[in-house]
């Protein structure tokens, strides 16, 4: 049996490519007569570099940034050449990521994505065509208006000190927004999302994704004010466009995926970017469609396997194209909080955890890579039919 490994990174424990190393050992240990293919998988957030660098023939060009709170941290530009043009990758996690913070850190009311700004003037220094910024896993929620400072929107001490900030914004701050769009105006600028949420609303930036970064119900509130502010200046300082199908204004906040990475897919939209679904991007990138099309099972997995997982990730991704292919397909998590009857709505065949008990949760934590192992082994005993 033909079995592709391709989880997610293990959020805290494990990356891609350790947990899909683990996986693989697993499955080897307790089926040696299958034929294992390990791919480590990304949708946008972190990670989203190195599996692509470890898939596709590029340079990475190492540059330092600034952090959420402005330190400066290493990051990376990947350079391919693709169809006799350069395409620059980036991830916005190096730069904005929840990652980068203490616990006493984590406060998106002050958090900024400069350094994500600074990513994308490296890329455009290089004279690329094309860039893919992965998004996800981030610390901030300023609507990308840190990023637009570093790539000369407006000065960094009004769009650059974090969301709450940016309620006293006004036009004259976003005075360069014009000549900005025309620097990028001959640039494929892709936003590869792992969300399709919008910038407002209960689904958005703020009450959304506010809580899992630090932010208090109050913090969330105060910061759905004011990136709706922001988005009133812009229309002043931009007039939006109008949709040709309906003959009303084009709404960049209400587009899929604006609140991703706190509301950084709003910001890069407004530079002319378009979002395009990060694990797809991904999969594209790796070829993991024909690889599915090759096996017999696909084994997915991830920290967490939750609702979010169940739209734009890349246990989500990774089923639905197993599904399309007639090839079955299972998740290994560190924890499961998704029912049998929702995993199947994306069409996964099996959902098993690593923990399920406090012990369990101990033992994880003790040895990640270990139990990965030692629950992907069961799973195969489970699924190989043997010789």
């Amino acid at each position: 049996m033909r079995v592709l490994i391709a989880p997610d990174c293990f959020t805290g424990t494990l990356t891609a490519g350790q947990a899909a190393e683990a996986m693989a050992q697993g499955w080897r240990a307790a089926a040696p007569h299958d034929d294992v293919v390990a791919q480590p998988m990304s949708d946008g957030g972190p990670g989203f570099l190195d599996v692509l660098a470890g898939a596709l023939d590029g340079q990475t060009l190492s540059v330092t940034v600034a952090d959420p709170l402005g330190r400066p941290v290493p990051a990376g530009v990947l350079m391919v050449g693709e169809g006799g043009e350069r395409t620059a990758y980036l991830e916005s996690a190096q730069a904005a990521g929840l990652h980068l913070l203490a616990d006493d850190e984590r406060d998106p009311g002050v958090t900024g994505t400069t350094g994500v700004g600074q990513l994308v003037a490296a890329a455009l220094e290089e004279g690329v065509r094309r860039i893919v910024i992965g998004l996800g896993g981030s610390g901030t929620n300023d609507a990308g208006m840190g990023a637009l400072s570093a790539l000369g929107v407006g000065p960094a001490d009004r769009l650059g000190r974090g969301g709450l900030a940016l309620a006293d914004l006004t036009p004259d701050d976003l005075a360069g927004l014009a000549r900005a769009r025309e620097r990028l105006a001959g640039v494929d600028l892709r936003v590869a999302t792992d969300v399709e949420a919008p910038l407002l609303g209960l689904h958005g930036a703020s009450y959304g994704f506010g809580p899992q970064k630090g932010a208090s119900q109050q913090r969330a509130q105060d910061l759905e004010r004011a990136l709706g502010h922001v988005t009133d200046v812009v229309a002043r300082a931009l007039p939006p466009q109008t949709d040709l199908l309906t003959g009303r204004p084009r709404r960049l906040d209400t587009t899929p995926g604006a609140g991703a990475a706190g509301g950084l897919g709003y910001g890069l939209m407004l530079l002319g970017g378009r979002r395009v679904s990060g694990v797809a991007a991904v999969m594209e990138a790796v070829g993991l469609v024909d690889g599915i099309r090759g096996a017999d099972l696909v084994v997915t997995g991830e920290g967490t396997f939750d609702w979010q997982s169940l739209t734009g990730k890349v246990v989500s991704g990774v089923a639905e194209t197993a599904t399309a292919a007639a090839v079955p397909s299972v998740v290994i998590a560190g924890h499961a909080l998704v029912g049998r009857r929702e995993a199947m709505s994306v069409g996964l065949a099996g959902v098993y955890a690593v923990a399920e008990t406090p012990e369990q949760v101990a033992a994880a934590l003790d040895d990640p890579a270990g139990t990965l192992a030692a629950r992907t082994g069961r799973v195969a005993r489970t699924w190989s039919p043997g010789r």
